[in-house]
């Protein structure tokens, strides 16, 4: 009997093609196909899935998903999400390990930045 494996995260979307222009931008995932109603990015062998939202309660303020990138470099990361939309959701701390930011992003959603020290 095979175990089960991973296959993707799926977040849901106003906006499909913005929020797979945001994050092929923002942070280089690749995108592997994308339609008005759903997208597959990759990065490594993470994917992420994209999918129309059936309502608008994805444009609510609340916390629908939490997603953590180790990144290279936080202020230049921070920069390019924020000219593709996103807002800081409190300062960059500079902790002993390293940097973190929180960033809200395209239809609520929100992103956790780190920089090791």
């Amino acid at each position: 009997m095979a175990a089960a494996s991973f296959r993707w995260i799926l977040q849901l979307h106003k906006d499909v093609p913005s929020a797979a222009r945001f994050y092929s931008e923002g942070l280089d995932f690749t995108v592997n196909i994308c339609t008005l109603r759903w997208a597959e990015l990759q990065s490594g062998p993470l994917k992420l899935a994209l999918m129309q939202s059936p309502s608008d309660h994805v444009t609510q303020k609340g916390y629908s998903s939490l997603l953590s990138f180790t990144v290279t470099d936080i202020n230049s990361t921070v920069t390019k999400l924020m000219a593709l939309g996103a807002e800081l959701d409190g300062p960059i701390k500079y902790e002993i390990h390293g940097k973190v930011a929180a960033m809200r992003c395209v239809d609520g959603h929100v992103l956790g930045l780190y920089e090791p020290a």
